[in-house]
């Protein structure tokens, strides 16, 4: 069941290579204003975007986002943010106490933002832009904090590059639906034989270039280096440790 609609959300892929060409602002408006008509809890929109288009700016972000080239090369960086300083002074204006200091404050902020987003990414792509989602944005929040001036409980959630592709991007294979996908209740059966299709798929891609890794609790035996592998190194490691440390600073007490 294909339309449209379906297949440009199948066509998606992360773009890291820009021609040089700029975006008229009203094209960047049209997309934000397109994003806005996405669903918001309570209608409350806790989200704001910062928009970055001058070049010096836009080489110091990508210094702070790991020296991410594209975010350089890319005619507009959007930094989308968590806001609940609007509804702060809102509150202030009609004689209330805005209560922010707990967790689901920050989490209906944080899926905001990610609604509002994905939508941007959907209109920009409709219109033949490409983009890139960068959440190396946290890599050193306080530095992007004061680089954008985001006052009081305003937080980057995440940013994006947005520009005119330079050469087609493949859409990177995705795991079998099966394996995300559960009726009535999380049933894993399977799971283990939908990850081994999908290593096997992201091999014969040729995204991890052939590399080898040992086999699991086989001594000397190699196997070629897939997704779950890859997957699995990830989330052994911490990242971004200082995130509660600055959320904390900016009013988000996650209590």
């Amino acid at each position: 069941m294909i339309n449209p609609t379906i297949d440009q959300i199948y066509q998606h892929a992360s773009v890291r290579s820009y021609k040089t060409d700029p975006i008229p602002p009203e094209m960047v408006e049209t997309i934000v204003a397109a994003a806005q008509r996405s669903s918001t809890s309570s209608n409350l929109q806790m989200y704001s975007v910062v928009v970055v288009t001058g070049a010096a700016k836009r080489e110091r972000l990508a210094e702070l986002c790991g020296n991410q080239k594209h975010i350089a090369q890319a005619p507009v960086f959007m930094a989308w943010c968590a806001d609940l300083n609007r509804l702060e002074r809102i509150a202030q204006w009609r004689d209330y106490q805005q209560v922010s200091e707990y967790v689901e404050n920050f989490l209906l902020a944080a899926v905001d933002t990610v609604i509002l987003m994905q939508t941007a990414t959907l209109a920009a792509e409709s219109l033949g832009l490409g983009m890139c989602y960068i959440g190396g944005i946290r890599n050193h929040p306080q530095d992007i904090i004061n680089l954008l001036n985001l006052p009081h409980l305003v937080f980057p959630i995440a940013g994006m590059t947005l520009g005119w592709p330079a050469r087609p991007h493949l859409p990177r294979p995705k795991l079998p639906t099966r394996a995300i996908l559960y009726w009535e209740t999380y049933d894993t059966t399977g799971d283990e034989e939908a990850w081994q299709e999908y290593d096997t798929t992201m091999i014969e891609t040729g995204i991890y270039r052939g590399r080898q890794v040992a086999v699991p609790g086989q001594e000397g035996e190699m196997e070629a280096y897939g997704w779950t592998e890859h997957s699995a190194r990830r989330v052994s490691q911490p990242h971004r440790v200082i995130l509660r440390e600055v959320l904390e600073k900016q009013g988000f007490l996650l209590k």
